[in-house]
């Protein structure tokens, strides 16, 4: 008996063992639509609020009821129909009538805002696609538990338009999101291309960075410029541009790839620019090798109708009809300033190091009143006073990056 009991016992043990150390995600089917999204977001429901404006939209009277039963774990799904509206996800039982343009996948109802996106969608379901792994699999287990987000490149390039190039190592990612008072907390990963089976890369903890103020829009410090250079050189016709009409050819570009920078946006008042750019560099080689690519820079400009003028503390400012239009200036014999809009006054100089990490802030609320966000970032983005984010990249080459960042609503 005793025997019995104890093989009893272990044979009940084990799989609860193994539920609490592998636990099964619930939404059955939303692994495969993880596959189909450009965004995908996790939202806890709160019965005692109103529902959200989705629910409405889509479900009509059957939203205040379904809302008010119970808190529950639902999903905004955004594909190649983006501009067309967010579908509406739901692991509830089967809704009797469905509403218009749902369906059911597995275990989800999904409600799409118009009759071509259902389709589109179930039309894409019924496709064989390779199973997740690697960043998909980590984050369709989180999408399952809590708020959380996840964009592919498609994702990525519809909410930064034009600036997506220049966000190149963050092609596919997802963030776990929580909050506190009135700051929106992320940490996650993301990835320069899809379908990596690397491991999770290690944290790095959240840094306390000093808020922006003003005249400063925009902060980003990095370790190499090809962060932002990317994106943008993988542009032959770019590339023979810089080449033929500036001198800056590819072991210029290179090095200046190499380089540790501080990239700042900063308001101007007054003057036909919105704002300023400024781009600090700490340049390995100094003049020694940068004097000659400045030289054919600077006559390339006066070949084009600008003058250039010598100015104080080693400083060419290039102007067309007597206003300012950029320039640079040594800030020492490795470290160069290059400017768009007029000269910088009160200039404070960064320590550049060649570190692995970098960091970006922002003042979305001041940026979106000149109109220099991209008009599809989320609202509660755009209304922010401050944003913050820091990344970490796995090794040198590697293309995982570790992110955590916040948002001050």
């Amino acid at each position: 008996m005793r025997a019995t009991l104890g093989l009893t016992a272990l044979l009940l043990a084990l799989p609860a063992l193994a539920l609490c150390l592998f636990p099964r995600g619930s939404a059955l089917g939303l692994d495969r639509l993880l596959l189909e999204a450009a965004l995908l977001q996790t939202h806890r429901s709160r019965p005692a609020d109103p529902p959200p404006s989705l629910w409405i939209d889509r479900l009509g009277s059957q939203a205040a009821p379904l809302w008010s039963a119970r808190e529950q774990l639902w999903w905004q799904l955004w594909g190649s129909h983006g501009s067309s509206g967010a579908v509406l996800v739901l692991e509830a039982p089967a809704l009797s009538p469905l509403p218009a343009h749902a369906f059911r996948h597995q275990q989800l109802t999904l409600v799409a805002p118009n009759a071509l996106v259902r389709q589109q969608l179930q039309e894409g379901l019924t496709l064989e696609r390779p199973s997740l792994r690697g960043l998909e699999r980590r984050c369709a287990q989180q999408l399952k538990r809590s708020d959380a987000v996840y964009w592919s490149a498609a994702g990525l390039s519809s909410l930064l338009g034009p600036l997506a190039p220049l966000a190149g190592s963050l092609q596919q990612g997802c963030l776990a999101l929580t909050s506190e008072g009135s700051r929106l907390l992320w940490s996650g990963e993301a990835d320069a291309a899809r379908g990596s089976l690397a491991a999770a890369p290690r944290f790095a903890p959240r840094s306390r960075a000093i808020p922006l103020s003003a005249p400063s829009l925009l902060e980003l410090q990095g370790p190499k410029l090809e962060l932002l250079l990317r994106g943008l050189l993988s542009s032959g016709a770019l590339k023979q541009a810089l080449a033929e009409r500036y001198g800056l050819k590819a072991e210029a570009l290179k090095r200046l790839s190499d380089s540790p920078f501080a990239l700042r946006l900063v308001a101007v008042e007054r003057g036909p620019f919105l704002a300023g750019l400024q781009v600090q560099l700490l340049l390995r080689d100094g003049r020694s090798f940068w004097t000659t690519p400045l030289a054919s820079l600077e006559q390339a400009l006066k070949d084009q109708g600008l003058t250039v003028a010598t100015g104080s503390g080693d400083q060419r400012l290039w102007s067309r009809d007597g206003a300012a239009q950029g320039g640079w200036r040594w800030l020492s014999d490795r470290q160069l300033l290059l400017f768009l809009g007029p000269a910088p006054r009160d200039l404070k100089t960064e320590a550049l190091a060649s570190e692995q990490g970098w960091s970006l802030r922002i003042r979305p609320k001041q940026l979106q009143a000149k109109g220099l966000l991209p008009p599809l970032l989320p609202l509660v983005v755009r209304q922010a006073r401050q944003l913050e984010f820091t990344g970490m990249s796995s090794s040198p080459g590697e293309g995982q990056t570790a992110l955590n960042g916040e948002l001050k609503l």
